[in-house]
C-alpha cells in the first residue's frame, strides 16, 4: 500500500478509481473532522463498506460497523490507497522489471523509447512513482 501523500499525488495527476472488494482507502473530508478520522485505513468489503455506482456518481456506503456512525462517502471524498500489485497492473505494457538494491527496490518502465527507473525503500512506492510519471505524460 502506498503512503497518503504518493495517493494524493495519483489522484490530482489524474488516476482514477473504480472501488472493488479488498481496495483500502482513506477519507479527505473539506469539514472539520478529527485527524485520526482522516488517518484510518478502511478496506471495501460486500459485508462493511460497499460501493455503490448512481447516475451522479459512486459513494462508498458504510453498513453501520465504523465506530463513529459514518453513512457513506463521495467517491471524491476518498483516497485510494493501491496495493503493490495493482500499481504494477496499471503501469500495464510499460513495466520492464522489478530489482532488489541494496537498501531499496527500483521499479523500471519504459515509455516512449525512454528506460526509467524509479527507487524507494517500499516497492509499493516505487511502483506508485513509476505511475505517476506514467499518468502525468498521458495527461
Amino acid at each position: 500500500m502506498i503512503s497518503r501523500e504518493l495517493a494524493l499525488e495519483l489522484r490530482e495527476a489524474g488516476l482514477t478509481w473504480h472501488p472493488s472488494s479488498g481496495d483500502r482507502f482513506q477519507l479527505d473530508l473539506t469539514s472539520d473532522v478529527e485527524p485520526e478520522v482522516e488517518a484510518d485505513v478502511f478496506t471495501v468489503s460486500e459485508m462493511t463498506i460497499e460501493p455503490h455506482d448512481y447516475a451522479t456518481g459512486t459513494i462508498l456506503g458504510f453498513n453501520g460497523t465504523t465506530e463513529w456512525a459514518l453513512d457513506s462517502v463521495d467517491l471524491a471524498d476518498a483516497v485510494w490507497l493501491p496495493r503493490e500489485e495493482q500499481l504494477r497492473d496499471l503501469l500495464r505494457a510499460t513495466f520492464r522489471a522489478l530489482r532488489r538494491l541494496d537498501d531499496a527496490f527500483e521499479v523500471e518502465i519504459e515509455l516512449a523509447g525512454e528506460r526509467l527507473r524509479f527507487e524507494h525503500p517500499d516497492p509499493a512506492e516505487a511502483y506508485g512513482m513509476a505511475l505517476l510519471e506514467l499518468v502525468g505524460r498521458t495527461r
